[in-house]
């Protein structure tokens, strides 16, 4: 059955509790790379509750689950995550009780056999009242398209600048890498599952986009804000192709100002994973 664009963008979800403490930001940082090495005392502070720091990207698993897309009607077998945003109006803290408030700000068709882009936003505040963060995902529903959306409109992703990059850097993955980060949340099959993942047309478990995307977070924390992760404002991304746990990412970043952009290819396949990226630094 088709989707329809008038309820897509009718769809909403208010008042989500949720509530986590140190041991998921301490967990979530575990699950992107941090603390591998307990000698690197830059990195303690994410990994140990004696003043305890949050990575900004924390913020995607805090409300997993939250959001206003059950009742959308899509084909979430088809569905793939094609973008995610996040804006942090404080820095996190390191624990917290949470509302959650999501809506569908965007529906546009692709055609027939082309899929739709799906744009949701969720609001993320703190049980006080104080605003904590927007985060921004595109999913693209590969089975939906035709339903009669607009074709034109949706947002163009950030631009890569077309000069030489500013900065070079990389960041490894571990091999056990998404067993870890499944933890934080995202149980899905696809990255622990040898069988479901060929059925799925992999060869072996792919690494949570959303890993990769934490990943970025911390390899910008390392180097570019000396570990304060009070610097990181904005980070967005999108998602062009899968990480296999244990694979380099090379990251490419070019910096205007408070603005840097930048990339992530895969080292052993010469891909890239990561594209359109822009962060933002205070």
């Amino acid at each position: 059955m088709a989707i329809s664009h008038e309820k897509l963008m009718a769809l909403k979800s208010e008042g989500e509790s949720f509530s986590y403490t140190d041991r998921e930001t301490m967990l979530y940082a575990l699950g992107v790379g941090l603390g591998r090495d307990p000698m690197k005392e830059r990195e303690l502070p994410y990994i140990y509750e004696k003043e305890l720091k949050t990575v900004p990207t924390l913020a995607t698993v805090l409300a997993w689950g939250a959001g206003a897309l059950g009742g959308s009607g899509i084909n979430f077998m088809m569905v793939v995550h094609g973008e995610q945003r996040l804006k942090l109006h404080r820095p996190l803290p390191p624990a917290g009780d949470l509302v959650a408030a999501s809506r569908v700000i965007g529906a546009y068709d692709k055609g027939e056999g082309k899929g739709a882009l799906i744009l949701t936003e969720t609001d993320l505040t703190l049980r006080s009242g104080e605003k904590l963060c927007t985060l921004g995902s595109t999913i693209f529903a590969r089975g939906d398209g035709g339903f009669g959306g607009p074709r034109e409109g949706n947002p163009k992703p950030h631009a890569i600048p077309e000069r030489a990059a500013d900065h070079h850097f990389e960041a490894e993955t571990r091999i056990d890498q998404a067993a870890l980060y499944r933890l934080c949340g995202d149980r899905n099959p696809l990255h622990i599952d040898p069988e479901f993942a060929k059925m799925a047309g992999f060869d072996k478990p792919i690494l949570h986009g959303l890993c990769s995307y934490g990943t970025a977070c911390r390899a910008i924390l390392e180097n570019l804000c000396d570990y304060d992760h009070r610097r990181i404002l904005e980070f967005d991304a999108r998602f062009s192709a899968p990480v296999i746990p244990g694979e380099t990412l090379l990251f490419e970043v070019w910096e205007d100002g408070k603005t840097f952009s930048f990339t992530a290819r895969v080292k052993e396949r010469d891909v890239v994973a990561l594209n359109n990226g822009r962060c933002l630094l205070s």
